[in-house]
């Protein structure tokens, strides 16, 4: 899979908010915030095709994090974005 272009995280208020680049992204009415982990993942993975082992590695690569608990946040993170449809 891999992240949709488009999209643009920036700091606003001190919350990490995706938006869409253009008029589409002045909907405010659903609003996407990353803490830091989530926001790791997402500079690390954009750009490039990931699954979830791709994920896996970048949290257990940058935080003291247990490889399964590694794994289930990398999948929940996964279903997050494609909830949200951000991925392709």
């Amino acid at each position: 899979m891999k992240i949709k272009q488009g999209y643009k995280v920036r700091d606003i208020a001190g919350e990490n908010v995706v938006i869409m680049q253009g008029k589409a992204g002045a909907d405010m009415t659903r609003i996407i915030t990353f803490n830091d982990s989530a926001l790791l993942l997402w500079n690390e993975l954009l750009g490039r095709d990931f699954g979830v082992e791709d994920a896996v590695r970048v949290l257990t690569d940058n935080y003291d994090v247990d490889t399964a608990v590694a794994e289930r946040d990398a999948r929940a993170w996964i279903e997050r974005l494609a909830e949200c449809k951000l991925v392709e």
